[in-house]
C-alpha cells in the first residue's frame, strides 16, 4: 500500500505546474546512481551495469501521441482534474517527452536493474553478457516521484524506448499489450487487490512496430505472423517499483563481494524499501538487522494474502518471476496474465509459462519467490546469528500461512464460518468435471439458490440433455443442500450481500478485451472506455444490457484461439 505521510490539503490539481510542485525524488536522492551512466540520460544501447541503484535515461517519445484513455478513478483519489490527461503539456510529459516539463520536475528519467530467479532458482543466462549484470528496466522508465495527500507515488513510462536494460530490444510496447495493461489494473483495484495502478494511456498516430502474434482464428501455440501495430505509452503508477528481483542482484553481489560497495547496496536499498513500502509498520529507528528479520515477516503477509485474493478472483499472473514479483506486496506486470473462464486448476494464459505458475500452483510460486526474497536479505545477518534464525523460521512457516490464508479465501468465496474441507473438495471435482464458470457459478451462488437451476447458468455442459455416467446431476443436487446446512444458521439476505461482496460478477475475460484492443488501433476507442467503466464496478448488479454481453459464457469457438485463449509474452 502507499506510504502514509502526514496529511496535507493539497488543492485540485489543475495544470502540471501543480503536480510538479509536488514532486519528491526520493530514489534517485538518497540511492546511488550508476558511475558510469550519462547525467543528461543519452543511455539507451545495451551494456552491462555494474554498481549503482539506478541509470539516468532520458525517454524516447513516441511521435505524435493521442489521448486514449486515464484511470478516472486513479485521478479522483489523486485530486487531478480529468481535463489535465488531454492537456498538451501533459501528453507530452506522459509520451515520453520530458525536455520542457517544469520546475522542479526533472527532465531525466531513471531505470532499475534486477536479477532473475524463475521458481526459485537463480538465473543468468537471460543477460545478454551471461553474468546478470544485463537485466533490469528494458523499456519501463519511471519520469516522477511526488507526494500527494500525503502519500508518495512513483509515475513510470511503459514502452518508453530502450534503455542499457533493453537487451537488444527497441524498447517500445504496443497499444494491444497497454491496453490490456491499462485496464486490468484499474479493474484488479476495483476488485479490492493491490495493484499497480493507470494513470493514462496515448498512442502514436504515426510509429508502428512489428510483433509476433496470431492469425485470426489461428489456434497455434506459438504466434504464427508478424503483425506491425501501433506504439503506445501506458503510465502506471506505485508508491514503488522495487521487485524482489531487485533486492537479489544486489544481493547476489553482496554475497559474492563483487565490488566493494556491494553490501553497502544492499542495505541501502533494504531501507528504502522499508521507507517507501513498510514505514508506519516497522519502526526505522531499530538496528538494520531487526528491521530486516521485520520487513521479512510484513512481506510474507501481504504476499500470501496478495496470492490468496488473485485465486479468490479468478486471475493467474502466469509469469510470476522473482523479477515480476513487487516487494512491496502488490500486483505488478501484467504481461501474460489472464483471468479464467473455465474452471481448471492448471489453468495458464502463458504459452511459456508451465504448470508451475498455473492458476492455482501460485502459493507454491509465491512460496518459491518468497525464498529468494530471504535468499536475498541473508547477507545482511550474517553477524546476527538469531536473525538468521527468525529468518529461517519465517521461510519455514510460509506453507501454513499460505495455506490458512487460502482457506480464509475459500470460506469467505463459499460464505461459510470455517474452510470446510469436503465441502471444498467435492465442489473442486465438481466444477472440473461438469465444467463451470468460475465467476458466473461464485456469483449465482451468491444468490443462495433452492437449488440446482440458478447454478446451471454456469455449466458449460448441459446435464439435462447428455449421458450423465458421473451422476453428476445428483451430486450437484446433494453438494447444494450440503452447502445450504451448513450456511443455513444465517439470514440468506444477509448471506447473500457478504458473498456479493467477495465474488465479482464481472472479470476482464481476454476474450472482452481483443476486441477492445482490435478497435483501439483503428482509432476507435469506444469500446476500451466502455469496458473501463464496466470493470471498475465488478461487483456491482448493473443494466440489463451490461449483464447480457459482459455477464455470461466464453463462446465455445473461442477456446483453443491464439490471442484469445491463450498467448506468447509478445508484446
Amino acid at each position: 500500500m502507499p506510504k502514509r505521510m502526514p496529511r496535507d490539503t493539497t488543492p485540485m490539481i489543475t495544470n502540471l505546474n501543480d503536480l510538479a510542485a509536488l514532486a519528491d525524488y526520493s530514489l534517485v536522492e538518497t540511492l546511488n546512481c550508476d558511475p558510469e551512466g550519462k547525467a543528461n540520460g543519452d543511455d539507451h544501447a545495451p551494456r552491462q551495469v555494474f554498481s549503482g541503484h539506478y541509470v539516468l535515461v532520458s525517454p524516447t517519445p513516441i511521435g505524435n501521441p493521442e489521448y486514449v484513455a486515464h484511470g478516472k478513478s486513479l485521478f479522483r483519489e489523486l485530486g487531478i482534474a480529468d481535463t489535465l490527461a488531454q492537456s498538451e503539456d501533459f501528453v507530452r510529459m506522459f509520451s515520453g517527452d520530458l525536455t520542457q516539463v517544469p520546475e522542479p520536475m526533472r527532465n531525466v528519467g531513471w531505470a532499475c536493474g534486477y536479477a532473475l530467479s524463475i521458481y526459485g532458482t537463480e538465473f543468468y543466462q537471460q543477460c545478454p553478457f551471461q553474468t546478470g549484470n544485463g537485466y533490469g528496466d528494458g523499456r519501463a522508465i519511471s519520469v516522477l516521484e511526488a507526494v500527494i495527500n500525503g502519500q508518495r507515488w512513483e509515475m513510470q513510462l511503459k514502452g518508453g524506448g530502450r534503455t542499457p536494460y533493453c537487451r537488444g530490444a527497441d524498447g517500445r510496447a504496443v497499444l494491444r499489450s497497454s491496453v490490456r495493461e491499462f485496464l486490468a489494473q484499474e479493474h484488479m483495484h476495483a476488485l479490492g487487490v493491490p495493484t499497480s495502478r493507470s494513470l493514462s494511456l496515448y498512442v502514436s498516430k504515426t510509429e508502428k512496430v512489428r510483433r509476433p502474434w496470431y492469425s485470426e482464428g489461428s489456434g497455434s501455440i506459438d504466434p504464427d505472423v508478424l503483425v506491425s501495430e501501433p506504439v503506445a505509452i501506458s503510465t502506471r503508477v506505485a508508491p514503488s517499483f522495487i521487485r524482489v528481483g531487485q533486492l537479489e542482484l544486489f544481493g547476489r553481489r553482496a554475497r559474492k563481494n563483487e565490488h566493494p560497495k556491494a553490501m553497502e547496496e544492499l542495505e541501502k536499498i533494504v531501507l528504502h524499501l522499508i521507507d517507501r513500502e513498510y514505514d508506519g509498520l516497522i519502526d526505522q529507528t531499530l538496528p538494520t538487522a531487526e528491521m530486516v528479520v521485520l520487513l521479512a515477516r510484513e512481506f510474507r503477509s501481504r504476499l500470501t494474502s496478495l496470492v490468496a485474493n488473485w485465486i479468490r478472483v479468478g486471475y493467474c499472473q502466469g509469469n510470476f518471476n522473482s523479477d515480476n514479483c513487487a516487494a512491496g506486496g502488490f500486483t505488478l506486470d501484467y504481461g501474460p496474465f489472464g483471468f479464467i473462464d473455465l474452471f481448471n486448476p492448471q489453468y495458464q494464459p502463458w504459452t511459456g509459462g508451465g504448470q508451475h505458475f498455473s492458476f492455482l500452483n501460485q502459493p507454491a510460486a509465491a512460496e518459491r519467490n518468497f525464498h529468494s526474497f530471504c535468499t536475498a536479505l541473508r547477507p545482511l545477518l550474517e553477524a546476527h546469528p538469531d536473525g538468521l534464525r527468525q529468518l529461517d523460521d519465517l521461510e519455514g512457516g510460509f506453507p501454513q500461512v499460505m495455506q490458512a490464508q487460502m482457506e480464509k479465501m475459500w470460506a469467505a468465496k463459499l460464505g461459510l464460518e470455517a474452510f470446510d474441507e469436503d465441502l471444498f473438495r467435492e465442489l473442486a471435482t465438481l466444477m472440473v468435471h461438469t465444467p463451470v464458470d468460475y465467476t458466473v457459478f461464485f456469483r449465482e451462488l451468491s444468490s443462495v439458490p433452492d437449488d440446482i437451476e440458478p447454478l446451471r447458468k454456469s455449466f458449460y455442459r448441459n446435464l439435462t440433455d447428455a449421458a450423465d455416467p458421473e451422476g453428476l446431476e445428483q451430486r450437484w443436487s446433494a453438494w447444494l443442500a450440503n452447502w445450504r446446512s451448513l450456511t443455513g444458521s444465517v439470514d440468506r439476505e444477509v448471506l447473500s450481500r457478504r458473498m456479493k461482496l467477495v465474488n465479482p460478477k464481472y472479470s476482464l475475460r481476454e476474450w472482452f478485451v481483443v476486441p477492445s484492443y482490435q478497435q483501439a488501433a483503428e482509432g476507435n476507442y469506444e469500446l476500451l472506455r466502455e469496458l473501463q467503466g464496466i470493470m471498475t464496478q465488478p461487483y456491482a448488479e448493473q443494466s440489463n444490457d451490461v449483464e447480457s454481453k459482459y455477464y455470461r459464457l466464453k463462446p465455445l469457438e473461442l477456446f483453443r484461439v491464439g490471442g484469445t485463449s491463450h498467448y506468447s509474452c509478445s508484446s
